[in-house]
């Protein structure tokens, strides 16, 4: 008798410039090798923006942070070493002192759309891995045009066809779309994980929890 193996689909719902996102899909992917032989993972990313009204020069992180949830420097600095190590438990660096300014990512999320659309298999998970490094480990602008085509180029895609997004608006409206209707699904925090339209996990969990949850709606279809 052939052993079935449950494909599950997943909507990532989650911010380029979300920590707890980079720690959420790093436990999730660890997860997934925990019970591949039972469950496949059919991955969806799908955008949300912490900050939808960000100009495009960002902001400094400490002032952002000290605006939007009254955080003082040293309580900041206790969650900068809490994510740094809980992202080296996943196998993710945080070089959270590069991390100095906060920006619009509205741009890194047309290009996932268009390779949720028109890309190969696994080519906007890898695209959502670039841009979590770039920011987080690397310190670079995911809303600066030449870091986002240097992320596409550097994964062997189509740059001709990413430059010609960037300098359009094509792709603006299905993202306000796709963020409009999470939001109408009641989701107000990321990581978000939508498993079969039905099952909903929220924030960075260990791995050992994203795969007893797996493994139970697997086993429930």
């Amino acid at each position: 008798m052939t052993h079935e193996v449950v494909a599950l689909k997943i909507d990532f719902v989650s911010d380029v410039v979300c920590p707890w996102c980079a720690v959420g899909l790093h436990a999730l992917e660890r997860a997934a090798e925990l019970v591949k032989d039972d469950v496949r993972l059919d991955w969806h990313f799908q955008p949300f923006e912490l900050n939808p009204g960000m100009a495009p020069e960002g902001q400094d992180m400490q002032e952002h942070l000290r605006e939007k949830y009254g955080s003082t420097d040293e309580q900041q600095a206790q969650m900068r070493d809490a994510i740094t190590a809980r992202g080296a438990e996943v196998g993710f660096v945080f070089h959270m002192d590069k991390r100095s300014r906060t920006w619009n990512t509205f741009d890194a999320h047309r290009l996932l759309h268009w390779l949720g659309e028109e890309g190969e298999a696994g080519q906007q998970r890898a695209l959502k891995h670039a841009l979590l490094a770039a920011y987080f480990t690397e310190g670079k602008s995911p809303s600066d045009p030449a870091v986002l085509l240097e992320l596409v180029e550097s994964l062997g895609l189509d740059v001709p066809r990413a430059q010609a997004i960037l300098g359009s608006t094509e792709f603006a409206e299905a993202v306000r779309e796709r963020e409009a209707f999470w939001q109408r699904q009641g989701i107000r925090s990321v990581p978000s994980i939508v498993i079969n339209d039905r099952h909903l996990i929220q924030g960075g969990q260990p791995p050992e929890v994203f795969a007893q949850a797996l493994r139970q709606i697997a086993s429930a279809k």
